[in-house]
């Protein structure tokens, strides 16, 4: 440790840990003063890797309707499902990757590697002549997807001032949602070429290029800078992000994340990774955390959300639209305005109230769903008695339109905050574990829709996730607190009390609090 970062630890020993919020604002001051353009291009450039995530989900739906034979075969119902769902699989280990190695190596490192693997896999599936090679470069995209989808809204977070972290978190999810637009214009604009597919997933690694080489450009996080010992290095970082800042703020922004970070190296030194992750289990507090953050992840994608993004072109050919890809664009299309609602609201409205507002919606639009697909008349195999479209298919289309809306404006882009529940010593393991969650899920939708589909009906597959919804809710409730506006130090003391919903209710107020308190006092002054 250098000499500094002793001075200012014995500092800290001195004013112990910052137990009241009055105290943390004290060191935090830096917060409250206006931030320049820098935080927000850092995060702009970074949430490029969002487009590998959304861009992959999109563009496979695509696929899978022009693959005809070119793998050497006609694709059974399973065949799809295996090179739908094994992506996810690749993306399972890159999230372990990514996790176990963001703290080593630091977090723009697995960012570098995501975008290498996507671009070889994009290169392995364009150059497919079968199944076996079309599933390897499948897995290949995966591991890269799931590495940069892991560290990508942890960096963000931790780059991010505490007033914008939502919206800039956010850029992230509205990559993904403007990666999966994009797929399926490119899969329109290819449908009647010949071997159009090939383009469709070659076209995969140009956001991967585009990030890898704007990377350098940016910072690495000032915690992670600080956690090596480079605080002048991170004093550099926090002046760009808050640049009207003054020197003493600076330090004092310094000071508290050094004493965070010290108080995480001291639990977590000489001590393995093993030991490390089992933290997040056997610390009550640590433990609340993973559950609230993964149990929100699991909802979001058990809803069934991503059937409809792997599965909509089938989906609605089965409905009897005779154009399915271009119907999928308009969910597609819904997804990303609303993803901008979330963007605007995210921070102002707050992640639970938005929650418990949209979720309950997106219930009822499974359930119209569900009904009407009744009403349409589909043989066991998933094929259509009727090439005529009634009413029930116009009411499914509108009621998955209802659902992607409030899926976007709600929960689908909230579940990757909740990286900002772990505290430092456990953050890249707890952010792993919500990525592996996340993919974890995505496994068991995208492997079983179609078998679920043919087993249990339409109506039953939709009514299934319809109820994931009402349970969701209900977790959401009663587990689910509010940190809008809070720094990642302040979060740490959440989850100290229960599941914290009630406790970041009481800072939240104190919070404002202090706030009306110091803004009275500079009208004073004034």
């Amino acid at each position: 440790m250098s000499t500094d970062n002793k001075e200012q630890l014995e500092h800290l020993e001195n004013i112990g840990s910052p137990n009241s919020i009055q105290e943390v604002n004290d060191l935090d001051s830096i917060e409250n003063t206006d931030t320049g353009k820098y935080s927000w291009l850092v995060s702009i450039t970074a949430a490029i890797g969002g487009m590998l995530f959304g861009y992959d989900t999109g563009i496979i739906s695509a696929v899978l309707i022009y693959l005809h034979q070119d793998l050497g075969k006609t694709l059974t119902s399973q065949e799809k499902e295996l090179i739908t769902s094994i992506t996810s699989g690749g993306a399972f280990l890159g999230a372990i990757f990514a996790g176990t190695t963001a703290d080593r190596y630091g977090r723009k490192v697995a960012i570098y590697v995501g975008c290498v693997l996507f671009i070889l896999g994009a290169i392995i599936q364009a150059a497919s002549f079968s199944v076996a090679q079309m599933t390897v470069g499948r897995v290949v995209v995966g591991f890269g997807v799931g590495s940069a989808a892991m560290i990508i809204p942890l960096y963000i977070a931790e780059v991010s001032p505490a007033k914008y972290r939502g919206r800039m978190i956010g850029l992230d999810n509205m990559s993904i949602t403007g990666g999966q637009l994009l797929s399926y214009g490119i899969g329109a604009a290819f449908a009647h070429v010949s071997g159009g597919w090939r383009y469709m997933v070659g076209g995969g690694a140009l956001p991967a290029i585009l990030l890898g080489a704007l990377l350098p450009f940016c910072p690495e996080s000032p915690r992670q800078l600080i956690y090596h010992g480079k605080s002048e290095e991170a004093a550099v970082v926090i002046r760009r992000i808050f640049p009207n800042g003054t020197e003493e703020q600076v330090q004092d922004k310094i000071r508290n994340i050094t004493y965070h970070v010290n108080e995480a190296k001291s639990l977590n030194a000489g001590k393995s990774g093993w030991w490390v992750f089992k933290q997040l289990y056997v610390k009550p507090a640590n433990f609340r955390a993973l559950v609230s953050a993964c149990g929100l992840m699991a909802i979001s994608q058990l809803s069934g959300f991503n059937s409809l993004m792997y599965y909509s072109p089938l989906l609605f050919s089965l409905v009897g639209f005779s154009n399915p890809v271009a119907v999928g664009t308009v969910i597609a299309g819904t997804n990303f305005i609303f993803t901008w609602v979330n963007l605007m609201l995210v921070d102002r409205a707050g992640r639970r109230r938005i929650l418990l507002c949209t979720v309950p919606f997106m219930g009822l639009a499974l359930i119209v769903a569900a009904v009407c697909f009744k009403y349409i008349p589909i043989n066991h195999d998933l094929t259509l008695a009727s090439t005529e479209i009634g009413w029930p298919a116009i009411v499914v289309l509108v009621s998955m339109v209802i659902f992607v809306g409030f899926y976007s404006s709600g929960i689908g882009n909230t579940a990757w905050l909740s990286s900002e529940f772990f505290p430092m010593e456990v953050r890249a393991m707890g952010t792993m574990m919500l990525t592996m969650t996340c993919w974890g899920s995505n496994i068991i939708v995208a492997s079983t829709f179609l078998t679920q589909m043919e087993n249990t009906t339409p109506s039953g597959a939709f009514g299934f996730y319809a109820a994931i919804c009402i349970l969701g809710w209900v977790c959401i409730y009663f587990c689910y607190p509010e940190v809008k506006n809070m720094t990642l130090e302040d979060i740490r003391q959440v989850f100290q009390h229960g599941f914290g919903v009630q406790k970041a209710r009481e800072m939240q107020k104190e919070m404002k609090l202090t706030k009306n308190s110091v803004n009275t006092e500079a009208i004073t002054k004034a």
